[in-house]
């Protein structure tokens, strides 16, 4: 169809109708986001000669997606949580602060409720025979430099399949294997022991990666590990890091990766390193600072208030 009616009267009283405009009640932001939204989709409608088969096929889409619970995966994957990390960097410079520790991209496997610790935690439960023993270890600083006591750290990786606690199709995973809230010491440190997690891709047979298929893109990410950061008088950082060495850690499909994100991961075979550790045998060490930023105007502004999971 050449005929283009986007911008006709019609079509512009329609979408406000449509989106509740022209009535009192209901919530004006979620109508100005919806007018917006379609609109968009009406305008792409035009642009594009998108055929009926073809929307409809979009809302089949939508509704597996929803089905196998992919939205949250899909998210990153396009990008979307990248941009508003985009957003809230470019906010902090308009605003001249500057973060010490990047942030990035929360991921949709995060769980509240993990057990809490002082200072050290081991977050396997040691049934992954397979893993790489993982010393991780750092000192979190508030925006003044100085080591902050007290700090929340909250850490959450998957296993040597690259599947996650509460998400493991297999079965295989005791509620909140490898999640752990550790609670910084007197000198603003944390320690855990786990082991080297691997990273994971789509499911294969799943919507999102049936869009990246569409796309040429895989939807693999690297090795990585989680952090929720809190802190009095600090905003709530939300990072992770990637592991050293990963022939995926500047191919990430949901764009995680960022300098300053992928800390040295170190092999430690010596027999004094081993002891010190009271362990057995080698083990790989990732020593990872962390620098907090202060509240604005006694205010965390970039808090993310969403859907997670608790147990």
């Amino acid at each position: 169809m050449s005929t283009l009616i986007y911008n006709t009267t019609e079509v512009q009283d329609f979408l406000r109708l449509a989106s509740g405009l022209s009535q009192t009640g209901g919530n004006a932001r979620t109508k100005a986001i919806v007018h917006r939204l379609l609109s968009d989709l009406f305008k792409a409608i035009d642009d594009l000669n998108i055929t009926s088969d073809e929307y409809w096929a979009g809302v089949a889409y939508v509704n597996q997606l929803g089905a196998r619970s992919e939205a949250g995966l899909l998210s990153p994957g396009l990008g979307l949580d990248r941009y508003f990390d985009m957003r809230m960097d470019a906010e902090d410079a308009a605003l001249g602060i500057v973060n010490g520790t990047p942030r990035t991209i929360e991921g949709p496997l995060y769980v509240a409720g993990a057990p809490e610790a002082q200072g050290f935690a081991r977050l396997d439960d040691g049934t992954d025979t397979t893993g790489h023993t993982l010393i991780m270890h750092g000192t979190v600083r508030g925006a003044d430099g100085q080591p902050l006591p007290n700090t929340k750290v909250e850490v959450w990786h998957a296993n040597t399949k690259g599947f996650y606690s509460h998400f493991d199709p297999t079965g295989e995973q005791k509620a909140f294997n490898m999640r752990r809230t550790i609670i910084t010491d007197a000198q603003g440190r944390y320690k855990f022991q786990s082991i080297v997690p691997q990273g994971y891709g789509c499911p294969p047979d799943g919507p999102t990666q049936a869009l990246l298929n569409q796309l040429g893109r895989h939807g693999n990410r690297p090795a990585h590990i989680h952090f929720f950061v809190s802190a009095d008088g600090h905003r709530k950082l939300t990072t992770q890091i990637n592991i050293d060495g990963d022939p995926l850690v500047n191919d990430d499909f949901a764009y995680a990766t960022r300098e300053g994100l992928v800390p040295a991961l170190v092999e430690r075979t010596d027999a004094a390193s081993i002891e010190a550790q009271g362990l057995k045998g080698p083990y790989a060490e990732i020593v990872f600072d962390i620098t907090l930023s202060a509240l604005v105007d006694g205010v965390d502004n970039q808090l993310v208030d969403r859907p997670r999971l608790a147990a």
